[in-house]
């Protein structure tokens, strides 16, 4: 019941904040660390992740009310918002640079970026149950056992979504790269 009052929570949370943007404060700070994580394992520089973190929270206050429930925590909005914003920032200096041989991506950096889009796609297409699974170990890097206590299931039944759910994304990604 608890991970259900939290999704709840959050839920309204959210349609609170859609009414009232002052709201999005709160989502901000449940939230800031998870982004922040995401985006500083991601940069060259503390500044570089704090402009960063603080750009994909605008976005997200800005585009809030294009924010649609899908039983996903927000966090995983927000490192969608935040891995776009990172690859935007990573063209941009492409663009910018005198000399394109130097800086140059080349085709198996681009490649990476191509498998991890493929992957949010993915992502979002397995069931709930495994996509808050695997939300919560890999973006938000908590423990089986707080995923456990969360989602108030058993350590072997997480292990077991998440077991299904990362030979789901195996075989998906196999199989978008031919």
């Amino acid at each position: 019941m608890k991970a259900l009052s939290k999704e709840a929570d959050e839920r309204l949370l959210i349609e609170a904040a859609k009414r009232d943007p002052a709201r999005f404060a709160e989502l901000y700070t449940r939230n800031f660390r998870v982004v922040y994580a995401y985006v500083a394992r991601r940069t060259a520089s503390r500044e570089e992740a704090e402009d960063v973190t603080s750009e994909v929270f605008h976005q997200a206050l800005a585009n809030l009310k294009r924010f649609e429930w899908r039983g996903a925590p927000f966090a995983a909005w927000l490192i969608r918002i935040a891995s776009n914003a990172l690859a935007d920032r990573w063209r941009s200096r492409s663009r910018e640079n005198t000399d394109p041989l130097t800086d140059e991506p080349s085709d198996e950096s681009m490649s990476g970026i191509e498998r991890r889009a493929t992957l949010f796609r993915l992502v979002d297409g397995l069931p709930s149950d495994q996509r808050r699974v695997i939300v919560m170990r890999f973006a938000e890097q908590k423990s089986i056992r707080e995923i456990a206590q969360e989602l108030q299931r058993s350590e072997g039944a997480i292990k077991q979504l998440q077991f299904r759910a990362l030979e789901k994304l195996r075989e998906s990604m196999e199989g978008a790269n031919g």
